[in-house]
């Protein structure tokens, strides 16, 4: 038996530590029933219940949520038009959240996604600095993706 300040109080019966528990005004709770003889604390229960649901409301605030953030490109893309979308990828891998890279094909141009894959390729590797590549590009009808995920 522990008592509320943690100091063992020994081997007990159990009327003897529901006795104690009462004539101090808290509660014998089983702390480790798998071991023998069994681990009994005496604690204010409805005290410890409240202090653990506030503790686990804590860290939920304290949890950073990833999102997943998509840029779109095109094969043809021209110098400016790229620079300016990575650079918008690159705050969004800082800002700790996923990169969905899209290449967009219009037309013919699915004929010839090589020029989309190239366009992909020359994003991870100018990104690489901040995030790696977490699906390899994957081309599903008029659209191919890849997914960035932060360094840390």
């Amino acid at each position: 038996m522990i008592d509320e300040l943690g100091n063992q109080l020994g081997i007990v019966s159990i009327e003897e530590a529901c006795d104690l528990a009462k004539g101090r005004g808290l509660d014998a709770v089983e702390v480790s029933p798998d071991s023998r003889p069994p681990v009994v604390k005496l604690m204010d229960y409805g005290k410890f219940k409240y202090e653990a649901q506030r503790a686990a409301r804590d860290a939920k605030k304290k949890q950073h949520h990833v999102q997943v953030k998509e840029v779109k490109f095109r094969p043809g893309i021209e110098d400016h038009d790229y620079e300016f979308k990575v650079r918008h990828a690159r705050r969004f891998l800082s800002e700790g959240n996923k990169v969905k890279l899209t290449m967009m094909f219009r037309g013919r141009q699915v004929v010839h996604p090589e020029l989309g894959r190239e366009v992909l390729s020359r994003v991870t590797k100018d990104l690489a600095d901040m995030g790696k590549a977490e699906s390899q590009p994957s081309l599903e009808g008029r659209t191919m993706s890849m997914v960035l995920s932060p360094l840390k």
